[in-house]
């Protein structure tokens, strides 16, 4: 279900979602389900002939796996115990199976791992593909890309492509540095080889935005707060950074701010422009108009080939962990992920800012607000040259 989204968006399910998916499920050292499922969204309410109502948007994917799951996932009480339940006594290091056992008093760990997994991702996705569609028709890009896989760090490109995620797609590990991708793959073969996992680090990056989105006033209203609040509920990371990010940390102020010039080509920013980016395109929880840049790291994933210790939920002895089907590596994925959710966060800023029940309004919105970006640059000039008279009107 996404809610919010203004009447008459062009928006298709086959040609703006769907690809979507299909980027989610792809990536080397991907596992058994993903040669299972064949994601696609089907529209169930709020698209009448290519365009979106203003109501509720409602879209299913079916899970074609779910015919192996119907014993196990039954919402009956079984009239026996049966191996086909699929029962998990032995939680995982690093998954929500035992804490969640404990907090909601369960015997049975599959209760928990199921709505645990990543595989809920699939209905982000869908909705960030949304988001992305309404972003997209003011300008504003979106892509990512793999900068660290298993401690293999990647050549990140200056400047990046326009497109960067056309040119990551074709990478098997979804990197722009195709010598680091090489060892990536041979580090991916080697985990695999001995039943371990790896994680890494992805960036995203929005490009096109206007100065002025999110704001300083209250917490909970900081854009960088909400955007890393997104990306932090992706399962499996573990850190976020903006811009410069830690690295901002070690070094002096006179490294790390970004000095400020006209620009007066620039709408989107009232005419001016960062000479570096080291913000990450935010300030004070705001939109600068520099693209936004955020990093995320992810842990290694937490269903190992050779388990590790755990204890069994019915002796309290030792054993190893349980073993479920996974990958090896699902970080190409996590940056589809981390796309989408990015894609949440701007769209429902932007929607906060300018409003509107219909791409026309806001559309006249948003050009609104630009010209009175305009009318200020325009002050601006009017300014400089009355200085450079000698303080006359020119």
């Amino acid at each position: 279900m996404v809610e919010g989204v203004p009447a008459g968006l062009d928006l298709s399910a086959s040609r703006d979602i769907d690809p979507e998916l299909r980027r989610r499920q792809g990536g080397y050292g991907r596992g058994g389900r993903m040669k299972i499922e064949r994601d696609a969204a089907e529209v169930v309410a709020g698209i009448r002939l290519g365009e979106t109502l203003g109501s509720p948007l409602a879209f299913l994917v079916w899970n074609r796996d779910w015919e192996n799951w119907r014993v196990a996932m039954d919402p009956e009480r079984p009239a026996e115990e049966s191996d086909r339940l699929k029962r998990v006594h032995l939680p995982r290091p690093g998954h929500a199976d035992l804490v969640g056992v404990l907090k909601y008093d369960r015997d049975d760990a599959r209760d928990v791992l199921e709505r645990a997994s990543a595989r809920e991702t699939t209905a982000r996705v869908v909705a960030g593909a949304v988001a992305k569609r309404l972003i997209g028709e003011f300008g504003i890009t979106i892509g990512s890309h793999i900068v660290m896989l298993g401690g293999i760090e990647a050549t990140r490109p200056d400047p990046l492509p326009d497109d960067i995620n056309a040119v990551a797609d074709d990478s098997p590990v979804r990197t722009l540095d195709p010598e680091a991708a090489a060892r990536m793959i041979d580090g991916i073969d080697h985990a695999k080889e001995h039943g371990d996992t790896l994680g890494g680090v992805f960036e995203v990056v929005a490009r096109g935005l206007p100065a002025g989105l999110g704001s300083h006033v209250a917490w909970d209203r900081k854009l960088d707060g909400r955007i890393a609040g997104a990306m932090m509920s992706i399962q499996a990371m573990k850190g976020v950074e903006i811009g410069m990010g830690f690295e901002a940390a070690r070094r002096p102020g006179s490294q790390v701010h970004d000095e400020i010039e006209r620009d007066a080509g620039r709408r989107n920013t009232g005419g001016f422009r960062r000479i570096t980016n080291s913000a990450g395109g935010l300030e004070g929880g705001i939109t600068t108009g520099e693209p936004i840049i955020v990093r995320v790291a992810m842990k290694p994933l937490s269903t190992l080939m050779r388990p590790l210790r755990s204890v069994d939920l019915r002796t309290g002895r030792r054993a190893d962990a349980i073993r479920e089907r996974s990958d090896v590596v699902a970080l190409a994925a996590a940056g589809v992920v981390g796309e989408a959710m990015l894609a949440i966060v701007l769209a429902d800023a932007l929607l906060e800012k300018f409003g509107g029940d219909s791409m026309a309004e806001l559309r006249r919105n948003v050009e609104s607000y630009l010209g009175q970006l305009d009318a200020r640059s325009h002050r601006l000039d009017l300014a400089v040259e009355r200085d450079a008279a000698g303080g006359e009107a020119p």
